[in-house]
């Protein structure tokens, strides 16, 4: 009897196989790096569950989006951010019938790598990486880095493949009129991951080997363009009767208009199909509202000043954690805060140098600034 009930629960748990799309990823075509026994849920919605679990996962909740340190609780963290994107990207998979549950677990771990401070601290940390020959820093990569090599002790948390390549190939730093999946093994996602560390331009050209993964990449745009935008009214630096009239008419002006006219546009062109499109009107729209975005928002979020105060911080951190590990000093904060809880595995097979960089990257935006009193002369 009871044998019985579990095998109804299985099927019950992936009976949602039976609806989806020719062109969507199936429980069954789920690959893990190391073989287990799945339980009850299905792979990719266990996924879910071991991101939500994680540490990485609870200091989305004090990382930075886009604007730092400033007095206004309505203004975005990095936690809002993964949840808004699970959501589009979940609206339109489901329209879609593409699979929810890999949706999500690479939409809420897409930035488990970001650092403290947001792209500021990444430029930071990415120039620190360069200076100490560890190679590129990029918060996409750090994030697989975290799936694959720092959580559970550094043995990693066994994630899907498919998962992992949808968050290392989120970067939605250009806006493309269609997205289609590419496919690839283990072998091939590894190859492209490890060179991310030695080519600067390569992750611009990574494409997802799923189309729920070209789904997250772009509802990752979609959820921070008219966000940004309402951040950024809301801390005056500027207005949003500035927006281009050619964008609003087209996307309209408020975030939720954006967003649900981007949507349907993208379900509308994309249903049935094996890739995403977008109308030519509603692509050049978030063209030009991310070019928008970049010279009204990103280039002013952090003024010259506070990018110097993040630097100084950042590498004296950096530099002080570093000559602590090299004089092996494990009352350290991290040693105490860190190190003593990852395994052989990390221990032996991890730099100096890279040690430091995954314990900075981890912190969230005050712990630096603890850390960084710690350590101030």
């Amino acid at each position: 009897m009871i044998m019985q009930s579990f095998e109804k629960v299985n099927e019950q748990m992936r009976c949602h196989n039976e609806y989806l799309s020719p062109y969507a990823t199936r429980d069954q075509d789920a690959i893990r790096f190391e073989k287990e026994e799945e339980d009850f849920r299905p792979p990719f919605f266990h996924d879910t569950d071991r991101i939500l679990y994680s540490m990485a996962y609870t200091r989305y909740m004090d990382k930075t989006q886009v604007f730092s340190y400033q007095e206004n609780d309505h203004v975005s963290k990095r936690m809002v951010h993964v949840q808004l994107v699970s959501k589009i990207a979940r609206t339109i998979g489901r329209a879609l019938g593409l699979n929810e549950d890999l949706i999500e677990a690479a939409s809420l771990g897409h930035d488990l790598g970001h650092t403290p401070f947001g792209h500021v601290g990444e430029a930071i940390l990415n120039q620190l990486s360069l200076e100490y020959q560890e190679g590129y820093f990029n918060h996409n990569i750090q994030s697989v880095r975290m799936l694959l090599d720092i959580e559970h002790g550094g043995e990693g948390s066994n994630l899907t493949l498919q998962v992992l390549d949808a968050i290392m190939c989120h970067n939605g730093s250009f806006v493309s009129k269609n997205y289609g999946p590419v496919s690839k093994s283990k072998e091939e996602f590894l190859k492209q991951y490890q060179s991310a560390y030695q080519n600067e331009s390569v992750i611009k050209e990574f494409v997802p080997m799923t189309l729920e993964g070209c789904v997250v990449r772009l509802s990752d745009m979609i959820a921070y363009l008219g966000r940004d935008i309402d951040d950024a009214c809301a801390l005056k630096v500027f207005q949003k009767e500035q927006l281009p009239k050619q964008i609003v008419d087209v996307l309209g002006s408020k975030n939720k208009e954006m967003i649900n006219t981007i949507i349907l546009d993208i379900i509308h062109h994309s249903f049935g199909k094996s890739s995403l499109s977008m109308s030519d009107s509603v692509y050049q729209a978030m063209k030009a509202l991310k070019a928008f975005n970049m010279e009204h928002i990103y280039a002013v979020a952090t003024k010259p000043e506070r990018y110097a105060e993040y630097e100084k911080m950042i590498r004296l951190v950096f530099t002080s954690c570093l000559d602590d590990v090299q004089k092996q000093n494990i009352s350290s904060p991290i040693y105490q805060d860190f190190l003593n809880y990852k395994k052989e595995r990390y221990q032996q097979n991890t730099s100096d140098a890279r040690k430091v960089l995954d314990y900075v990257s981890g912190m969230t935006d005050d712990y630096l600034v603890h850390i960084y009193l710690h350590y101030k002369p």
